[in-house]
């Protein structure tokens, strides 16, 4: 897979996808990540990106015209074909919820594009005429899409083949399958006169794999009710 960052910070995304997991990934050519300026797509000679809104209003609003121009770019160097142009998102306030099924959806694309705005947002006119999808990561406003952007990056990334040492490493993750993990524990065996479960020390694995699953439910019912609402609509569960 192949993620490309439009941004105006590209040594900020690197600063983290260039670590940990993730990083080791792109050493491996497990997944493609690459960052591009959108400031050396400006049109003017003081590579200045942004402008006062119409209208009037606080703050500047990035221009159209180099966000299409590096969005161009990194088409061409994805594509052979028209049929491999890549899915091109839009990270915004007012796009749609990020979510671990989402994170799935995006996982089976070959390439993405991750566009980050800054200062007030971006002209509309380039989203209306280029995103295949606005997302947001949450209910909240951040400084710019940069944050966002390595979010999506991160964990589209770690579910690709051959990133983790094995697929069990998301799939008993939280969210992925619409729960909350179960706890997790490691020595010592006792901390500050708090022991670990017993029956993780039994060795059974099919006690283990039974008390981490209802561990799971319970976890779920307590914290995140909403998501045991429609886990258990759909899996037949007790609410």
């Amino acid at each position: 897979m192949r993620i490309d960052i439009a941004t105006l910070f590209p040594e900020m995304c690197e600063g983290v996808l260039g670590h940990s997991i993730i990083g080791r990934a792109r050493k491996d050519d497990k997944v493609e990540i690459h960052c591009h300026n959108i400031r050396d797509f400006a049109t003017n000679k003081h590579n200045t990106i942004d402008d006062a809104p119409y209208g009037g209003g606080h703050g500047m609003v990035m221009q159209a015209e180099p966000i299409a121009r590096c969005i161009e770019h990194i088409t061409s160097e994805q594509c052979t074909n028209q049929d491999e142009k890549p899915y091109i998102i839009f990270m915004t306030a007012t796009g749609t919820k990020y979510t671990q099924e989402k994170c799935n959806q995006l996982a089976v694309k070959k390439n993405i594009t991750l566009v980050c705005g800054h200062y007030e947002g971006m002209d509309q006119r380039v989203i209306d005429e280029m995103a295949d999808e606005e997302i947001s990561v949450g209910d909240y406003v951040i400084t710019g899409g940069e944050l966002a952007a390595m979010i999506v990056a991160d964990s589209v990334s770690r579910v690709q083949d051959g990133v983790l040492s094995s697929s069990e490493g998301f799939q008993d993750e939280s969210h992925y399958n619409g729960l909350l993990e179960y706890p997790h524990y490691t020595r010592p065996e006792t901390w500050r006169d708090i022991k670990v479960p017993e029956i993780l020390l039994t060795g059974h694995h099919l006690n283990i794999s039974n008390w981490r699953k209802e561990q799971s439910f319970e976890k779920t019912k307590r914290l995140r009710p909403d998501m045991w609402e429609n886990y258990a609509k759909v899996n037949n569960k007790k609410i």
